[in-house]
């Protein structure tokens, strides 16, 4: 017999624990509940896996970590009074009664009613009660309640569960327009009216059925894609007429892509996963055509400041010194320090040889992960301009040393007032810094600029920490404009026609307005681009159908080489899969043919791989509806893509002290 609870214990430590859930009552009831009880028998064998599994009725138990979320979202105290909705087969009530709560739980669907108050009495739990009703309409009759769990996907907030709330009362509901993704809310009755609404994180439910949700249409079955004719032709075979084919990465002719690119004076190319080699090399590829044909100078990618600093150092030959710590060190070590990435700091190293310091191309660092690297070289900084003033920024940094080993720690601490926040501090460090910067500045701009930088960048890391913990869309928004402003200041300090490449994910280049996201609120990179230089600014995204990528399974955990599983059917990517053809360069701003473009526009499904991939859940890990003309201005195609190739500091040994990635 397997060992459920030990399994239990790795779930708990490796998929709730490590992605933030703190409360330990919501640790140890998810510790105790069997989850192998309230799912088929034929499916106990991935009981304790990081996914969501199918139960009765076509419905699913919802993945351990997003059962955790919610509960600690919910804040129960013993002996409250909790309302679920969409009982399924029983799994999440018995968390909360594990929690000692009294709950009421409800389900549309007879038959997992039935499931549900069976699963839950064998396994005795006597204060849970289920209802086989419309969820929607709530449980009047012990009303009200001081906690309210909604597990199906609403349109809007119930106003009937609204109603049912007690004054003080939490409910956590995912509300969307699409039945495909929603924004898990918290919804706090304050009395009187009126009611506190938070955006906690971007989910995947079924969609809530009944009266005050979705209507249920009987017998419709769920929508496929079913390839047809296209007056007289497929979209793939359109795809292909309207496309410049190529073997591999060593064969594309870049020719007529810089000449549709034009007088663009930013370049976004993306990536459809962090680990793809031949994503990366396309890429560089084509970058070097910018700078040595188009007259680009900058090269900023999604990556910490500080650590594109030390390559920007070895590219640039920078005279003075870089910081003493080795770049891209830190989780995910292998998304820039690969052998893809090497080779192109190399040529670029070589290629500034020829020019002089103000005509160098710089390679830049746009995120705002490096916290407390960050700080450090504000405080390396000021230690030579301004020793006094480097005393101050110690003490106001200070505020954030206790969490320099889990900066998120430092967010939930400081928004649930067990630690003070440091937003005062560190935007008094970034204003004093500014006030001198005339000074500073004439002496040495591009060290104070790297500086400054720097303090923006706590500053703006500080503030992600904090929102990361109220959702994703201001998290995501924050970053991204963080990113953006970067990008700007970049462009402005190098000149007035000044351009810039940007190398970044598909999900960050690709304009949000095309995309689901833009339904969550979320913009990107892109979509500012687009605002701010319109037809100046130019998209390219990738894809590809299968092969191998380099990711990890968990956040912070280790590199592994994992199969990418063919596409959807239902996806962009099945359709250009279906062209045969191993390479492609899709154009879509610059394309005559009406007809593709037409069909091409009618919203598909797009994958996405991070840092992450879990190919068991990924069409709710990694898919996400879009419409590619607008989402991209270019679309590169690989057919079979592979992992890059990472390497470890001890391949670099024998190599000059200044070498950006360490030894």
């Amino acid at each position: 017999m397997k060992d459920f609870a030990e399994q239990r214990k790795r779930m708990v430590a490796n998929q709730i624990m490590a992605r933030g859930v703190r409360d330990e009552r919501v640790l140890d009831a998810m510790r105790r509940v069997r989850r192998h009880a309230f799912i088929p028998r034929d499916e106990r064998d991935m009981a304790y896996d990081d996914m969501p599994l199918p139960i009765a009725g076509g419905q699913t138990i919802s993945q351990p970590y997003i059962v955790a979320y919610m509960a600690e979202a919910l804040d129960l105290q013993p002996g409250e009074k909790v309302l679920e909705i969409g009982a399924g087969s029983g799994y999440a009530a018995a968390v909360l009664a594990e929690m000692g709560c009294e709950v009421y739980a409800i389900e549309r669907i007879g038959q997992l009613a039935t499931i549900a108050a069976s699963n839950l009495h064998d396994e005795g739990y006597l204060n849970v009660h289920v209802l086989h009703a419309d969820g929607t309409r709530g449980w009047a009759e012990y009303a009200p309640f001081d906690a309210i769990l909604v597990s199906a996907g609403a349109p809007v907030i119930p106003e009937s569960l609204k109603n049912q709330l007690a004054i003080g009362g939490r409910m956590v509901v995912p509300v969307g327009s699409s039945q495909r993704a929603q924004e898990l809310m918290r919804v706090t009755n304050r009395g009187d009216g009126k009611f506190d609404v938070e955006d906690l994180a971007d989910v995947r439910f079924v969609p809530l059925i009944g009266a005050q949700g979705w209507e249920e249409e009987p017998g419709a079955p769920r929508p496929v894609f079913r390839r047809g004719p296209i007056a007289g032709q497929t979209l793939p075979s359109l795809i292909l007429r309207s496309s410049e084919s190529f073997e591999g990465v060593n064969d594309v002719n870049f020719t007529a892509l810089l000449r549709r690119i034009g007088d663009a004076r930013v370049v976004l190319i993306g990536e459809a996963s962090h680990g793809t080699s031949e994503f990366y090399s396309l890429r560089a590829a084509i970058t070097r055509r910018l700078i040595e044909e188009k007259g680009f100078r900058i090269v900023a990618v999604e990556a910490d400041w500080p650590d594109a600093s030390r390559i920007d150092h070895y590219v640039r030959h920078r005279e003075t010194s870089p910081a003493e710590w080795t770049a891209f060190a830190r989780f995910p070590t292998w998304m820039w320090r690969n052998v893809e990435v090497r080779q192109f700091v190399d040529w670029l190293h070589d290629y500034n040889k020829a020019f002089s310091p103000a005509d160098k191309t710089g390679f830049y660092g746009l995120d705002l992960y490096s916290l407390y690297v960050s700080a450090r070289a504000v405080i390396d900084f000021l230690e030579i301009v301004d020793p006094d003033l480097a005393e101050v920024a110690r003490w106001r940094y200070g505020c954030l040393t206790p969490y320099e080993d889990d900066p998120a720690a430092y967010g939930y601490a400081a928004l649930t007032g067990k630690y003070r926040s440091c937003e005062k501090d560190v935007a008094n460090m970034l204003s004093e810094l500014f006030s001198r910067r005339q000074s500073w500045a004439h002496k040495d701009g591009e060290r104070f600029f790297d500086a400054a930088q720097n303090a923006a960048l706590v500053a703006n890391a500080e503030r992600y920490y904090r929102v990361m913990y109220y959702g994703s869309r201001e998290s995501w928004n924050l970053r991204d404009t963080h990113m953006f402003e970067t990008l700007l200041r970049l462009m402005n300090a190098r000149g007035d026609d000044s351009k810039a490449v940007v190398w970044a994910h598909n999900s960050h280049i690709g304009d949000a307005a095309a995309t689901e996201m833009w339904a969550r609120g979320e913009h990107n990179i892109g979509h500012l681009c687009q605002q701010k230089f319109a037809s100046l600014s130019y998209r390219i995204g990738f894809g590809t159908d299968h092969g191998t990528v380099a990711a990890a399974s968990n956040w912070d955990g280790p590199m592994e080489v994992k199969s990418v599983r063919p596409a959807h059917a239902r996806s962009y990517e099945r359709q250009f899969h279906e062209t045969e053809q191993p390479g492609l360069i899709m154009p879509l701003r610059h394309n005559d043919n009406l007809e593709v473009i037409g069909e091409l526009a009618q919203r598909r499904l797009q994958r996405a791989i991070g840092v992450i991939y879990r190919p068991e859940t990924e069409m709710a890990s990694h898919y996400f509806e879009a419409e590619l003309p607008r989402q991209f201005d270019e679309y590169i195609w690989v057919d079979e893509s592979r992992a890059i190739t990472p390497f470890a500091t001890g391949e670099l040994r024998g190599v000059p002290d200044t070498y950006p990635f360490g030894v």
